[in-house]
């Protein structure tokens, strides 16, 4: 009788602590559900910016240049360095791999006037640190815009490639036998 009444003080228990877990997370989501709504507004906010925002990132990128080839050890006081011969530097960014954090091998260079930017390309296959640089304008990207190539609009669509001769969808073969080409993974029964 009393291995019973244990066990129903242990239930009770495990009960009260569900409830207790319940409301934590219950209250965990409101909070998510505040952040959620305070990071739309500022969505919207810059929404509303987003036509200046774009001018002056149109205006940056036409005073920089895109710097390739940078050897992975650089800093960037070496690349402005590299640089300060064509004229005043505003900043110097070397990109990062967001996952390893490690550099992607190339920068960006801001100058003070777009003039400078002509002057820069000089530089162009200029040997930085035994390596030959790739100098060429930023190019502005506009959001929404593909790029033509490999998926989004205008280009080709995006997925694993089937069979290229034009027969049919994708892993299908002709009659007669598979004459060449991608078939893509197994993909259902095929008779021949």
């Amino acid at each position: 009788m009393a291995e019973a009444e244990a066990h129903k003080n242990n239930v009770d228990h495990d009960a009260a602590d569900d409830e207790e877990e319940i409301t934590a997370m219950k209250k965990r989501v409101e909070e998510m559900e505040a952040e959620a709504a305070k990071l739309r507004e500022m969505q919207s906010q810059l929404d509303q910016q987003s036509p200046e925002l774009r001018e002056n990132k149109e205006d940056v990128d036409a005073r920089s240049v895109f710097v390739g080839n940078v050897d992975y050890g650089a800093s960037p006081e070496e690349i402005q360095a590299h640089f300060q011969s064509c004229g005043s530097i505003n900043r110097v960014t070397i990109l990062l791999d967001k996952f390893t954090g490690h550099p992607k091998g190339y920068a960006y260079v801001e100058f003070t006037e777009p003039s400078l930017v002509a002057q820069a390309l000089v530089l162009n296959e200029s040997v930085f640190r035994g390596r030959n640089l790739k100098v060429v304008p930023k190019r502005t990207n506009l959001p929404g815009l593909a790029r033509g190539g490999r998926g989004g609009r205008g280009g080709t669509p995006r997925g694993r490639g089937g069979f290229r001769g034009g027969y049919g969808p994708p892993g299908f073969a002709p009659r007669g036998g598979y004459r060449g080409g991608y078939r893509g993974r197994a993909r259902g029964y095929t008779p021949y």
